[in-house]
């Protein structure tokens, strides 16, 4: 493959192909250190020209390419595998706003920009860009697309494939797909831009995205509130959408266990109650409009859910300050499950309305088939996805744990199949949910996505391994 490399250098330059393991060290591993691979090559191309004219070199040498974004992957899928055989095509070089249309309310990128940098130049130009995540820091917009990535205000805006309307692609040949269109009306044809958003980079190579902005909100309205279950969350999620309607933006469900979890975990995150609640929502609402105005009507959907019984506490941020420690105690779930322990971790969704219904289930069933197991559930209630993480009993071994893992998994997405939901909300399949992917999905699926798969790529050279089994 010398000869590869050395095409591979005129391309981007050799300082730019990584060959050394220590230089290429940070890329072959994933963000929660499950996942360890070997690469022929990391390479660094810093354009859309340069991304094709390495994607027509591997195609050529019949070489594998796994695209990188922000590798913030929770699924192993920007992870190459222990062959040492694929190239690693990272997009960090990537990182351009290509242009900003307050008109138009639009932002073109290249798919290497990290989230945050779109995020402050729609706020620069007085515009919004919604899409929220834990990892925004370091996440990127091609990563955000290959995922479908959700958040917390998909209730309001949607998933990212709703907040684009055009997308740049580089085809495993290394032809350049032109997709970048801001059009918000265009019915002429297929949507091919849908086929690439949510695949994983196993169909090609996202390398560009027009992303819709929105109108900066001028009003936030935050509440921490006690509720007895899942139940009566559900009902308050009816009350809020009935007397808010579209300013509900974010409704976010944590148990107490999780609860408790969280706060003997992390010490500066801290519930605004005397004491610990069988169960909490995290609501907040936005407007353009007066804050006092958005307050007051948080307030009264409050006040009356109260008096109906389907409250228990409430507390309304009086501030910003306030409003940021509420949403400190959300956004510390990853970081105390962490400290907490290994855990068997389902990113799943059902239809809302069986929510309740679903976890009252789950958890009997789990608790049954491993006594001692603690479910810490949480999630954004609003759009279905519920985060069904099962910490190991305390009085069992890690090696212990985790050959129970299989049996407990398929109990929880057998249930999930059975609810018609789906075992990745937004997390992606990408190398851990591969091998399940025909045990919840009908066989005609399945294979209208191998179709697709051959048909773009022929000879497997997309992120083999990832998504789809036996390809």
């Amino acid at each position: 493959m010398t000869k590869l490399i050395t095409t591979l250098q005129g391309i981007v330059g050799a300082s730019h192909v990584l060959t050394a393991p220590e230089d290429q060290t940070s890329y072959l591993r994933d963000w929660l250190g499950k996942y360890h691979g070997a690469a022929l090559a990391v390479v660094r191309p810093g354009s859309t020209d340069e991304v094709a004219s390495v994607m027509a070199a591997c195609a050529e040498a019949r070489v594998a390419v796994v695209p990188q974004g922000g590798h913030t992957s929770l699924s192993g899928g920007a992870t190459p595998d222990t062959s040492g055989s694929a190239i690693v095509l990272s997009l960090s070089r990537m990182n351009r706003i290509r242009a900003v249309d307050a008109i138009g309310q639009t932002i073109v990128v290249d798919a290497g920009v990290v989230l945050a940098k779109v995020q402050d130049a729609a706020r620069e130009a007085g515009l919004f860009f919604p899409l929220s995540l834990g990892s925004e820091g370091s996440c990127t917009v091609g990563g955000n697309l290959a995922a479908n990535a959700g958040g917390v205000a998909v209730l309001r805006y949607g998933v990212m494939r709703e907040l684009t309307l055009g997308i740049e692609v580089v085809l495993p040949d290394g032809r350049i797909w032109d997709g970048l269109r801001a059009l918000r009306k265009d019915n002429t044809g297929y949507a091919l831009r849908d086929l690439f958003i949510s695949s994983e980079g196993t169909l090609g190579i996202i390398t560009g995205a027009v992303l819709k902005l929105f109108p900066q909100p001028t009003a936030r309205a935050t509440a921490f509130v006690a509720v007895a279950d899942a139940a009566a969350a559900l009902k308050l999620l009816q009350r809020s959408r009935a007397r808010c309607g579209d300013r509900l933006t974010a409704f976010e469900f944590l148990t107490a266990t999780t609860l408790e979890m969280i706060t003997r975990q992390i010490p500066d995150a801290r519930l605004p109650f005397a004491g610990l609640p069988e169960a909490a929502v995290l609501i907040e609402l936005s407007d353009i409009g007066e804050e006092a105005a958005l307050m007051a009507r948080l307030e009264t959907t409050l006040t009356d859910a109260m008096t109906e019984g389907l409250v228990a506490d409430a507390v309304v941020a009086q501030d910003g300050t306030q409003a940021k420690a509420f949403w400190r105690v959300r956004e510390s779930v990853s970081e105390a499950l962490v400290r907490e322990g290994k855990a068997l971790k389902h990113d799943i969704s059902v239809p809302v309305a069986e929510i309740a219904d679903f976890v009252a289930i789950m958890d009997a069933a789990v608790r049954a088939a491993l006594p001692g197991i603690r479910p810490m559930v949480f999630g954004h209630l609003g759009d279905g996805n519920l985060h069904y993480n099962l910490m190991r009993p305390l009085d069992m071994s890690e090696a212990e744990f985790y050959e129970c893992g299989p049996r407990i998994t398929r109990l929880v997405h057998d249930e999930i199949t059975r609810r018609r939901g789906s075992i990745s909300a937004e997390h992606g399949i990408g190398q851990l949910r591969t091998a399940e992917m025909p045990l919840c999905k009908p066989p005609l699926e399945l294979e209208l996505m191998r179709q697709l798969k051959r048909t773009l790529d022929p000879h497997g050279l997309m992120n083999p391994g990832k998504l789809l089994p036996n390809v």
